[in-house]
Order: C-alpha cells, then sequence, then structure tokens
C-alpha cells in the first residue's frame, strides 16, 4: 500500500514562500537564541539549534482529512501552507564522554538554506568538535547526518571517534525502501544519497546496537523503529532526573493527533505506535522531553488527556 497520495509544492516554493513573509528582512542568526544549556542530575545537556526546515503543512498528517488538518493548524496560529519545523541537536557530558545527538542537516539540501547552522553555533558556544568522544544519530535521515559531511569536519573529528546507530538502521540505507512515505519532489533522492554517502565515508567509526546500548554513565539510546527501521531514541537518567531526546518520534501535531501520518515515516502505522507508547510512558513518569521538530529549545513535559495528549512547555532557566 502506498500513502503517497499527497502532492506537495517542492521544497524552494515553501523556503521562498516563508522568505517572502518577512518584508523588512530576517535577524543576525545570534539575535535569538540558539543553544539552551540545562542539567539531569550531573549530567549537562545543551541543547542546539540546527535552523528550521521550510517545509509543506500537509507533511504533519497526510493521512488526515485537510479539513482537520486546517483546522488543527489555524488553532495553533500556524500558516495553512508552509510551515518552519525546528531542527534541534543535543550535546551531552556525562563522565569523560561528550556525547552529540544527532548532527543537523549541513549543506545536504541547498534550498533549505536557514539550516546546517550546527557547526557554526557549536563555535560560538566554544564548544570544540575534537571534545567530542561519541556521536549519537538517531537515524540516518540527512537532517540529522548532515551536519558530518560537511567540508572539513572529518578533519576536526578524533580519529577514535565512536559513532553509535541501530543495526536495523544501518542496514535499511543499504538499499532503503520508499514506498509509504510522502514527501516533497527532490527528498527521496537527497536522503538516498546522503544514507549512502554517510554510511560510506563513516563505516569504520560506526559501532551498531541490537536495541540498546549505555553510551555512558547514564546515557542509553534505545531502538523505537517506526519511523525508520532503527529509529532510536536517547534516555538520560541522573540523580532522579530523567530527559528523553525523542529524535523524530514526536512532532508537535503528535501531541493532539498521535494517529497521524508523517510525511517521513517510512512505516507510519508502528510510528504512531511507538509515538503512543513513548508518550504514555513520558506522562507517567514526568520526565522531561527534547525531540529534533518541536519549537526550540523544546524541553517540555508531557500530559495524558484521555486518549490524547498536551504539550507542557518546560519554564526557562536563566
Amino acid at each position: 500500500m502506498n500513502l503517497n497520495i499527497t502532492s506537495h509544492p517542492s521544497v524552494k516554493h515553501c523556503a521562498d514562500t516563508v522568505n517572502a513573509r518577512y518584508i523588512h528582512g530576517r535577524p543576525e542568526h545570534e539575535l535569538v537564541p540558539s543553544r539552551y544549556a540545562l542539567k539531569v542530575g550531573s549530567i549537562d545537556v545543551t541543547v542546539v539549534s540546527d535552523g528550521v526546515l521550510s517545509l509543506p503543512g500537509a507533511m504533519l498528517g497526510h493521512n488526515a482529512d485537510p479539513a482537520d488538518r486546517a483546522a488543527w493548524l489555524e488553532d495553533k496560529f500556524l500558516p495553512p501552507d508552509v510551515l518552519e519545523w525546528a531542527l534541534n541537536v543535543v550535546l551531552v557530558r556525562s563522565g569523560d564522554r561528550t556525547i552529540l545527538v544527532d548532527a543537523g542537516m549541513g549543506m545536504e539540501f541547498p534550498d533549505l538554506k536557514r539550516a546546517g547552522q550546527l557547526i557554526r553555533r557549536l563555535e560560538d558556544a566554544g564548544i570544540d568538535l575534537s571534545s567530542v568522544t561519541d556521536v549519537v544519530l538517531t537515524h540516518l535521515h540527512m537532517d540529522h547526518v548532515g551536519g558530518l559531511l560537511v567540508d572539513g569536519v572529518r578533519e576536526q573529528l578524533r580519529p577514535d571517534l565512536r559513532i553509535h546507530v541501530a543495526d536495523a538502521e544501518a542496514k535499511f540505507w543499504e538499499a532503503p525502501d520508499f514506498s509509504r512515505v510522502s514527501m516533497p519532489p527532490g527528498f527521496p533522492d537527497a536522503l538516498r544519497r546522503t544514507g549512502k554517502r554517510f554510511l560510506e565515508e563513516y563505516h569504520g567509526q560506526m559501532r551498531t546496537f541490537e536495541n540498546e546500548y549505555e553510551v555512558a554513565p547514564g546515557v542509553l539510546v534505545q531502538r523505537t523503529g517506526g519511523h525508520t527501521p532503527g529509529h532510536s531514541v536517547v534516555r538520560l537518567a541522573s540523580g532522579g532526573g530523567r530527559l528523553t531526546f525523542a529524535g523524530d518520534a514526536v512532532f508537535q501535531v503528535g501531541f493532539d493527533h498521535p494517529d497521524w501520518y508523517n510525511g517521513f515515516e517510512h512505516d507510519p502505522e508502528e510510528a504512531a505506535r511507538v509515538r503512543v507508547r513513548l508518550l504514555r510512558e513520558l506522562a507517567a513518569n514526568r520526565e522531561s522531553l527534547v525531540a529534533t521538530h518541536l519549537s526550540f529549545p523544546s524541553v517540555c513535559h508531557v500530559a495524558a488527556d484521555g486518549d490524547v495528549f498536551r504539550w507542557v512547555p518546560g519554564p526557562w532557566e536563566y
């Protein structure tokens, strides 16, 4: 069954549409926050914005009734056609390990000019790439691995860098199946190209795991599947504090409509099941949530409200 029933505009059209709304121009890159630090027990966490992705609004739920989707967007004071999706990356320090969780877009899709900010923003924060001991990849979509493919980045990384990814994810990208996604034109080809290139360039540094792996004290990566076969989340636990980085398991609309299929999901039904299980667990244990595409800095809690959920933004610490 092919769920690709929605016709999407091109990414360039989406980016041009967003840019046209800013008639007075956009702010300089550091006029708005690009990093946010917090602690989970003794673990230091920094959420870093890689920028935003200008994408069709229909990708929020391509199996939803268009009228329902339009009503949700209006209710959230969001434009009806094109959205700017946040793109968050997390840096974790635990013990003697400095762990980068995902790596942003890099230069892998030139029409998305406002993404690919990670390397510059790490530098702005005084974070040296050579200090990173481990990279955890939630999955191998290009907006999660592209930063490692930017010219000159690999030369700055440690020769003993370990890149952790689920074995099922690495195998999937050897011959990926796009039959059930609903993406704008050009995305499938770009994703295939980036996945192949990443596996070729970083094969020697990859450390694969089956279902879970403790990267450092209190830092556990767990495979969920769904979004991609090897999609994983990162669970932090220290001193009574808990936080989950959910990657692409949770999008903003997924709180109100966890059964809506995101256009990037390779197995939409399983992705929805994963989303509900994870949100129910987070609501029950009251731990913090950060996700790739929730509005920066995305630190929040989850509350259960019958069969759906509420996104409860965490208070800023400053």
